[in-house]
């Protein structure tokens, strides 16, 4: 299961090094208009919403598997593998909600 995770780390590591080269060949800097910059704040705006709700949304369902996962590792008593799988199932919340709440001040980074 190691070996599976790091290769999938590599991979991501690989693909977010290309992403951010690609991002810094992009000219941000080009005269934009005060009517495009609105123009785009205007379609941003609904896709915001859409990722705020999602973003609470993964928060809530996060605590609460959170929570299943400590019941778990409390009640498993000596079982290695249900211990092992409640906190694995943690890791993966706790990973997830990183990713989600990290990503955009990483793009903001990037971008800004």
């Amino acid at each position: 299961m190691e070996k599976k995770t790091l290769a999938i780390f590599g991979i991501m590591l690989l693909v977010f090094t290309f992403l951010i080269q690609l991002v810094s060949a992009v000219d941000f800097d080009s005269d934009i208009s005060d009517e495009d910059k609105e123009a785009f704040d205007e379609i941003l705006e609904p896709v915001m919403k859409i990722y705020n709700f999602v973003k609470y949304s993964a928060s809530v369902i996060a605590v609460m598997v959170l929570l299943f996962a400590g019941i778990t590792y409390i009640t498993a008593g000596a079982d290695p593998g249900k211990r092992e799988k409640a906190k694995n199932m943690a890791t993966y919340v706790i990973v997830g909600l990183v990713v989600i709440w990290a990503a955009p001040l990483i793009v903001n980074f990037i971008v800004g």
